[in-house]
Order: structure tokens, then C-alpha cells, then sequence
């Protein structure tokens, strides 16, 4: 080859280099290629991304218009199997919310059981067995382990210890009884924001229609309590406030949430002053309404 003939095929090998170095998508799927090959659908992808920093501003920067646009493509070039996983998984998923459902349905069969047994610890009875329900907080797997699971169960057991001391049996009889319509309620909340997800084109988008649906979930749980409230014959202002407060406990931990501030609403719940515990749902509420507007909350797990 001449040198005329060398100079001529550079800039034809140099090319390749030139446009890899110009795909800015093709470096953001090597940062996060772990989470592209795990990912069972694009919205895997933009769950993941939003969790770690990267918003519909960041997303322009990639030559896309929002975080959603900018994961079909990274799920769209991630190397895959010829053998879909997600239909694998759906069995052990439907067994797990078999067995949540069992779960959340096992402090009031208690509570009922203690009442109808006329045992004299049946209120301390029903408040434990409504605490441990926060053991497992839903179907999706992801409970609280270590300090922070030992954390968040004392202070859940003072809330519930001290109310059940103050206002009685039928308190903690009421408290058990709204554990199973709480998780009903999360669980539609949860297929709910899952399927605004898969239909918003945006983050904004996603936050601004998941926040009616959180209200909604809390104004059919208060309902619920306030049911059983009235059922066990427990003062309404004593059983709903500290019944919500379980639900949103166990909705934030079951969707990811930090640990530190449940367990510091509960341990406020727990103080012996009337206002405690609605201050106390107030403020889990305010954090829900922030951390369960976010695509990554909904991650499947």
C-alpha cells in the first residue's frame, strides 16, 4: 500500500471510533449495565435511573426528552437471552401476596380468637400481633432487616403498647382488624401506581397522578379503621390516627422507603399526649406523598 493509500483508509478506520465516542447513551448503558440486564421492561430501567439522580432534565443531555424515552432505548440495545425471565416470576410473586394477604389477615383472626376467649392479656396480644405484621410488609419482598427492622418493630410495640394501656382491649382488637382491609388497600395502591407508570411519559407526569392515588388508599384505610374502630367498640379518635399511622409505615417500608423516619413517627406516636399520634400519621403521610411519587418506589423487586 502507498502512502497515499494509507492516508486515505485513516479516517475510514478512525470512524467507528468517532461515533462510539459521540453515543452518549451507549456510555450511560455501560454505567449501568447491571441494572439494563436485570430489568424485565423499560420501566425497570427508568425506576432505576430516577433512584439514582438521573431526571427528564438529565435525560436531554442523552439526546432524549424525559427518563422513560431514554430507557426504551438503553432496555432496547441491552444484550438479552432468547428466553424472556418475567413470566417465571410471576408464580412466586402471586404466592407472596398469598401469603401477605395470610399475614394481614392473621392479627384480627387473633384479636378476634383473644376477645372471644376472654383472655386477660388480649389487647397486649392483639397490638403484638399487629406489630408483627410489619415483619413483612407486602408482597414485593423487601422487608427491613437488622437495626433498622429491630428499630421500627420497638417503636411500632410502644405506639401500640402504650394506646392498647390507655384505652383497653377493644383498642387493640380495632387496631388488628383494619391490619387486612390496610393491606388491601396498599396492594390496590401498588398495582394502581404501577399501571400510571407504565402510562406516563414523564416523572412529573407519574408524581402528579400517584399522589391522588396514596390520598385515595389513605382515605380507604381511615374508613376501614374507623369501621373497626366502631365494630370493637374502641374510641375513633385513639384507633384511626394510630391505624393509619400502621398503614403508612408499612406501605413506606414495603416500597423502599428509609427506615429512620418510620421508626421515628412510631416512637412519636408512643408519647402520652393526645396529639402524638395524628401529629405523628401527618408526618409519614408528608414523606409518602414524596417518596411514593417517585417511579423508583415501584420497582418490581
Amino acid at each position: 500500500m502507498t502512502p497515499d493509500e494509507a492516508g486515505a483508509a485513516a479516517p475510514v478506520a478512525a470512524a467507528p471510533r468517532r461515533r462510539a465516542a459521540g453515543d452518549p447513551v451507549k456510555t450511560l448503558l455501560h454505567r449501568h449495565r447491571e441494572l439494563c440486564e436485570r430489568a424485565v421492561d423499560p420501566l425497570e430501567i427508568a425506576a432505576g435511573l430516577e433512584a439514582r439522580g438521573i431526571t427528564d432534565r438529565t435525560a436531554a443531555r442523552f439526546r432524549h426528552r424525559d427518563v422513560f424515552s431514554l430507557a426504551e432505548e438503553l432496555y432496547a440495545r441491552t444484550p438479552r437471552g432468547d428466553g424472556p425471565a418475567a413470566p417465571a416470576a410471576a408464580g412466586p410473586r402471586d404466592a407472596r401476596a398469598l401469603r401477605g394477604l395470610g399475614l394481614a389477615l392473621l392479627p384480627g383472626a387473633a384479636a378476634l380468637a383473644a376477645v372471644a376467649a376472654a383472655l386477660p392479656y388480649a389487647g397486649a396480644l392483639a397490638a403484638a400481633a399487629t406489630v408483627a405484621a410489619l415483619a413483612r410488609p407486602s408482597a414485593t419482598g423487601r422487608t427491613v432487616r437488622g437495626r433498622g427492622s429491630l428499630a421500627v418493630h420497638l417503636a411500632a410495640a410502644a405506639a401500640a403498647g402504650w394506646a392498647v394501656h390507655r384505652h383497653g382491649t377493644p383498642l387493640g382488637a380495632a387496631l388488628a382488624l383494619a391490619a387486612a382491609p390496610g393491606h388491601l388497600a396498599a396492594a390496590a395502591f401498588a398495582a394502581r401506581a404501577r399501571s400510571r407508570l407504565a402510562a406516563s411519559r414523564a416523572l412529573e407526569d407519574f408524581a402528579s397522578s400517584a399522589r391522588p392515588l396514596l390520598l385515595a388508599a389513605c382515605a380507604a384505610q381511615t374508613a376501614a379503621a374507623a369501621g373497626a374502630a366502631a365494630l370493637a367498640g374502641a374510641p375513633l379518635a385513639a384507633a384511626v390516627p394510630l391505624a393509619v399511622l400502621l398503614f403508612l409505615a408499612r406501605l413506606l417500608l414495603c416500597h423502599g422507603a428509609p427506615w429512620p423516619p418510620v421508626a421515628a413517627a412510631l416512637a412519636l406516636a408512643a408519647v402520652p399526649a393526645a396529639p402524638a399520634a395524628p401529629a405523628a400519621a401527618a408526618g409519614l403521610l408528608a414523606l409518602a406523598l414524596s417518596v411514593l411519587a417517585r417511579a423508583s418506589a415501584h420497582a418490581r423487586t
